[in-house]
Parts: structure tokens; C-alpha cells; sequence
């Protein structure tokens, strides 16, 4: 059978390489083209079986590529890459003869579905899941949800892109960023942390590009900053949300062009450090309240992987637990039944982070014995005290009618998923996670070929 060609079409050489990346590793031929123009010129020279396009560019945009393509190669299938803010050059795309749009951040799965329909219009949807390399030891993920956060960190890894993790707090985002620079082309190499909500915009800004000596009172000596530690390797920006006004200009930049300067200098360096990011806000609110820049959110969330709380997980619960009192226990004391019903029925608000002090609170006061349930935190106790599990039936039947709603709005939707998650009152990111568990229990979630 032949390989469909796939030109790949955007200005960002992050979302180039690791959708290049992606679809050669699922046996397709891409080719990528920085610009619209560029895109043209390819065209011209030879055949494609479908177009790839980012529709913000500068100079051409992705949708005079897709009209002018449109001239020359009018039965070229093409797949627009839109942002939510660009949803409705999206439908315009799809009256001049897009076959499909993706929002962005790319879901892999999403992808797949409609790369394969416009390739290979007989074939049945496949999914993206592929071989995970082994985790580290001290990196926990039983649940479904988290087996997928990694399938889909082990396809991010290799590029270059560049990665928003989101997430309440506590879930566990610098573990899962860890674990991308420990997968990447780029894991002997430096990985820089740096603590966004910590310090002041001052601080926080030489912290991230250094400053000369005497570039103001009581700078002694040069200091080299977070980025020109990082070159060559990964550096990881922790609650990008808190981030200053003024420094976003700065990391602008510094993503767009890769340069930036030191403070006291206009002296211009060049940084080649891999950014990750992470945040637990709605970073959506925050633009439209006028608090992040949202060119920068878009320049961040090439990919994002969304870690789900730990309440979703729950069979993260008890492993974290033995894990966690392993850490500070070398006894490792077991759970009675009641602690281990106790730590199943709690809600978590604080997620991984909050287990991990209980679990260090229990190692203390059973002294490496078993663990009752005096030994867990009050607040645990009391909110599961008198806790009534549900009858399996009722709990069973709750998660039908989800289901059922769910495939409803997907094909009324026509398995669009920005429309479905509208549909449905909740964000595509809860949607994209609910497909999954539906995905890992066996029910058919993407769109069927047609007849």
C-alpha cells in the first residue's frame, strides 16, 4: 500500500518537528513547510494526500494557503490547526473546502482520527497508543488516566515542542515534566527549575536572564541566568501563571527569537534550552481578565498534557500511599482495611501532595507498624466518617448515563470536540479525559468510517 504524504504546514518549528515526529512513527511520509508560501512551492512540485495547516501565520495566513491550494489542487484534502479565538476563520475554512479543523492544544487521538479519514476514508480509526518507555521508579501511574498522560508525554518527549502542564496543585505537573526531559534528546543535559510564584517581578527576572556586574547597587558580580543554564537542555517554568506582566514581554521574546539579554546590558544571548511550562489557573480566565498575555499562552501550549486530580484516579490512591510511607518508613508499615476504605473515600483537594504529608504523618505515629486510622490527619477521618458506599448498581447505572450523553453530543457533533464539550457544559480538556477512561474500558469513541 502506498505511504500518504503529509505536508505539515506552520511557522512554529516546535509544533513542525513533533507533529513530523508523530506521523512518521504511525507510518505516513510527512514533509513540512515553515510558511505558507513554502507550503505552495511543495505543492507545486509534487503530489501530497493531505495539508496539514496552522492558520495563524505571518505573511501567508493558513487560510489563503488553503485557497490558494484550493487553484492548483482542488481535491488535496486539508486539516486546519486553529485556536479557540480563531474558531470562526475555522468555519470559514470549512466552507472554502477544509475537511476538518483541530483546536488547539492537538489531541493526538483527535488527530489520528482525522488524518486517517481524510487518507484513508475506508479505514477504521486508530488510536495513538504505543509502546511508553518504563517509568522511573518513584513515578506512580495505575489508573488509566495517567497511563495516558504518559503515552501521550512519550510521543511530546522526543520533539523539541514545547509544553504546558496543567492542573490543580498538588497533582503532580513537575513529576510528569520531569519524566518529558528524562524521554527527551535532551535528558544528559541540564534541567532548570524555576519557581514562578516565589519571587518578585525584580528577582524574578534576573533569576531568569542574569544581570552584569554593576547593573545596580550591590551587584557585585555577574550572574548567569536560569536560561543560560539551561542551554542545551530543559528549562521548566512552575506556575507560569504568576508570571509578571513585564517578564512575559521578556519570555516572549526570548520563545519567539530565542535571544534575550542580561540585566544592565542591551548585549543580545541566544538560549536553545527547551521550555516546559506549568500552571494550576485557568490561564483562558486570566487572558480574558487581562493578566497573561495571550500570545504567550499560545506560544506556550504548543502541546499541553492536563493532569488529572487525584479524586479522578483512584486507583493511584493506595499505590502513592505504600510509595509515600516507603519514603519515610524503612519498615514500611501496611494499612489496616479502615485506613486503606478511609484514603479510597476522601476527596483529596490537595491531590498527591496532600497524601504525601499524610502518609508522612502515619509513618511517624505507627513507627513503621500498621497504620490505623488514629494515625491519619482528623480531617480525613471526619469527612469519610460514616461514609456509605454506593450500591454497585447505582454507581454503575450514574456511569452509563454519562456514556450515553457523551456518544449522544459526539454524534451530533459529528465527533467535533470543541462542539461536543459545549454541548455538554464542561472544557474540552474534561472532555479529552473522559473519552479517554471510555477509550480504556473498551467503548468506541471515535468517529466510524463511513459506509
Amino acid at each position: 500500500m502506498k505511504t500518504a504524504r503529509i505536508l505539515i504546514v506552520d511557522d512554529d518549528p516546535g509544533q513542525r518537528n513533533l507533529l513530523e515526529s508523530f506521523l512518521r512513527k504511525q507510518g505516513f511520509a510527512p514533509e513540512t513547510a515553515a510558511s505558507g508560501e513554502a507550503a505552495l512551492q511543495l505543492l507545486s512540485r509534487g503530489p501530497f494526500d493531505l495539508m496539514i495547516s496552522d492558520v495563524r501565520m505571518p505573511g501567508m495566513s493558513g487560510l489563503e494557503t488553503l485557497r490558494r491550494a484550493r487553484q492548483t489542487h482542488p481535491n488535496l484534502p486539508v486539516l486546519l490547526v486553529t485556536a479557540f479565538a480563531d474558531i470562526r476563520s475555522a468555519v470559514t475554512a470549512m466552507r472554502d473546502g477544509a475537511v476538518n479543523y483541530l483546536a488547539k492544544p492537538i489531541d493526538l487521538d483527535e488527530l489520528m482520527t482525522s488524518v486517517r479519514l481524510a487518507v484513508m476514508p475506508g479505514a477504521a480509526p486508530a488510536t495513538t497508543a504505543a509502546a511508553t518507555p518504563p517509568l522511573p521508579p518513584d513515578v506512580i501511574a495505575q489508573s488509566p488516566l495517567m497511563q495516558a498522560v504518559f503515552r501521550d508525554a512519550a510521543v511530546i518527549a522526543p520533539a523539541d515542542t514545547r509544553v504546558l502542564i496543567t492542573g490543580e496543585s498538588g497533582v503532580g505537573k513537575d513529576v510528569v515534566a520531569r519524566v518529558v526531559h528524562a524521554w527527551s534528546r535532551r535528558a544528559a543535559a541540564p534541567w532548570v527549575r524555576v519557581e514562578c510564584a516565589t519571587l518578585a517581578e525584580p528577582l524574578l527576572e534576573i533569576e531568569l536572564f542574569g544581570h552584569e556586574k554593576g547593573a545596580f547597587p550591590g551587584a557585585a558580580e555577574s550572574k548567569v541566568g536560569r536560561f543560560e543554564a539551561a542551554a542545551g537542555g530543559t528549562i521548566y517554568l512552575d506556575e507560569i501563571g504568576e508570571l509578571p506582566a513585564g517578564v512575559q514581554a521578556k519570555l516572549l521574546r526570548v520563545i519567539n527569537d530565542g535571544t534575550f539579554s542580561r540585566i544592565g546590558t542591551t548585549r543580545e544571548l541566544r538560549t536553545d534550552a527547551r521550555v516546559l511550562a506549568s500552571t494550576s489557573h485557568d490561564l483562558e480566565a486570566q487572558i480574558a481578565a487581562g493578566r497573561f498575555r495571550e500570545d504567550l499562552f499560545y506560544r506556550l501550549n504548543v502541546m499541553e498534557l492536563h493532569i488529572p486530580p487525584l479524586r479522578e484516579r483512584p486507583e493511584d490512591i493506595l499505590p502513592l500511599a505504600t510509595h509515600f510511607i516507603g519514603q519515610f518508613s524503612r519498615q514500611k508499615p501496611r494499612f489496616a482495611a479502615s485506613v486503606a476504605s478511609a484514603l479510597l473515600h476522601y476527596r483529596w483537594p490537595g491531590n498527591a501532595r496532600e497524601l504525601r504529608n499524610a502518609m508522612e504523618r502515619a509513618a511517624l505515629l505507627s513507627r513503621g507498624e500498621v497504620v490505623l486510622p488514629e494515625h491519619l490527619p482528623a480531617r480525613i477521618l471526619a469527612a469519610t466518617a460514616g461514609t456509605v458506599t454506593a450500591p454497585a448498581g447505582d454507581a454503575q447505572r450514574l456511569e452509563e448515563i454519562e456514556r450515553d450523553a457523551i456518544l449522544k453530543a459526539l454524534r451530533k457533533n459529528n465527533y467535533n470536540r470543541t462542539e461536543t464539550a459545549k454541548e455538554l457544559a464542561i472544557s474540552r480538556r474534561a472532555l479529552t479525559y473522559k473519552l479517554q477512561r471510555l477509550r480504556a474500558a473498551g467503548t468506541p469513541v471515535d468517529q466510524p468510517p463511513p459506509a
